[in-house]
């Protein structure tokens, strides 16, 4: 359970340190308007992606059991995160990513880290479209400029209330996002180096601050970003309250290994590595805790964002240290810029971080499996639409491992690399 950053150090050259530092300056600016993006799509203040992402994304690097893993607010915790500060209030999000911290620390110390093997992949691939659609429709709300002041928790609610007030949806808004959507997709194709999300998100909300166009920004809705951390806090616990978030808590950490151990695989198949399980859900509990103390969001290993991390040259986890300590810098120097970022240009961002996250190009592929395995990915889908992740999760678990029981003489699932 040693942390990678413990080994490299060992070795580590000053050719080294010039390639983290490219590659965790270039993943910072990725990381900005993302999480920024994250936090607004959670019903959370944007900021708070921001103090994710430097608290813990800093531990994940610190302490984590890969090279090259990026840690920070993720899009497949926005359902949960969503539904949690709906329910439960902000105070609430806080002391259910504590609890899961928690969870996650007492897990690595168990070394279960290695059993995300038996997880089917059904499952996983299941919940992750589905969590890709109920976010992309949340988005839906800043990409026509609709005016509702504030959407459902659940699915079929939000599409209710997007169509019943679709007569006040914005042509200038829509214009923005598309133009966002599209620069993104064709800059990542002709330069996938370049921190392309940032400079079209910056460069769109420039030209709309120029000509005084009527769109929405950070600024104009929540109020000026803050340029200093909070005081760490610990929030209101009780036992009552405990009993009543653990439910929540128990999914934030199931999520956050899950994605976290499958972020460090895409990053061994990258760089020809072995990440160390145990000690990656260590630091993920640890991320977790620290987040929850400076009153972040739920955080894990950001798959896009470890694999720009070695696409830009990453070689150890000083990489994420340096991305961390950017963004803070950024956040330090330059928050009165970011405040001015257009909502219908970062609501674009995630409905393409949506799109990437579902991975369409693989359905096919998941078509052609095994009939159960077919029902259970179509099954733990629709659960996660329709009703929440905490059902979704517990009977697409549960009927994947009957299913396993059931053929004894298939192996452990081998697990593909996502891609989103």
């Amino acid at each position: 359970m040693k942390p990678k950053l413990l080994t490299t150090l060992q070795t580590y050259t000053r050719a080294d340190f010039l390639s983290d530092t490219v590659a965790g300056l270039t993943v910072a600016l990725v990381a900005i308007p993302l999480s920024i993006a994250i936090a607004i799509a959670s019903g959370a203040d944007p900021a708070k992606g921001i103090v994710t992402v430097i608290v813990a994304g800093f531990l994940v690097s610190l302490l984590g059991g890969s090279k090259v893993q990026i840690g920070g607010p993720t899009g497949a915790f926005i359902v949960v995160v969503y539904g949690v500060i709906a329910e439960h209030g902000y105070d609430g999000l806080v002391l259910a990513t504590l609890m899961a911290g928690i969870l996650l620390l007492i897990a690595g110390a168990l070394r279960a880290g290695s059993l995300i093997q038996y997880i089917p992949e059904a499952v996983i691939n299941g919940f992750t479209i589905g969590i890709a659609v109920i976010i992309a429709t949340s988005q839906l709300k800043d990409f026509f400029g609709i005016q509702v002041e504030a959407l459902p928790a659940d699915f079929l609610g939000q599409v209710a209330a997007l169509w019943a007030a679709r007569d006040t949806a914005s042509l200038t808004a829509l214009v923005i996002g598309v133009v966002t959507l599209v620069s993104i997709v064709l800059l990542r194709r002709a330069a996938p180096r370049l921190p392309c999300t940032i400079i079209v998100v910056a460069i769109v909300s420039a030209v709309i601050a120029a000509f005084a166009l009527p769109a929405d920004t950070i600024v104009s809705r929540y109020g000026p970003l803050p340029q200093t951390l909070p005081a760490p806090a610990l929030p209101d616990v009780s036992f009552a309250r405990v009993v009543e978030l653990l439910p929540s808590a128990l999914i934030i950490a199931f999520l956050a290994a899950v994605e976290s151990l499958l972020s460090a695989m895409v990053a061994d198949r990258m760089i020809a590595s072995h990440h160390r399980p145990n000690a990656e859900v260590i630091a993920q509990g640890a991320a977790n805790i620290g987040s929850a103390l400076f009153g972040g969001l739920p955080a894990t290993g950001a798959v896009a964002r470890t694999a720009k991390n070695v696409r830009a040259g990453a070689k150890t986890p000083v990489a994420g240290l340096i991305h961390a300590l950017a963004v803070l810098v950024i956040m330090l120097v330059a928050a009165p810029l970011a405040g001015h970022l257009a909502l219908p240009a970062l609501a674009a961002l995630l409905i393409l971080t949506a799109w990437y996250m579902s991975e369409p190009h693989k359905w096919r592929g998941y078509m052609a499996e095994r009939l159960s395995d077919r029902v259970l990915l179509v099954l733990t889908l629709v659960l996660t639409v329709l009703t929440n992740l905490t059902i979704a999760i517990a009977v697409g678990v549960a009927l994947g491992l009957a299913i396993r029981l059931r053929r004894r003489n298939v192996p452990p699932s081998d697990w593909q690399t996502p891609e989103r």
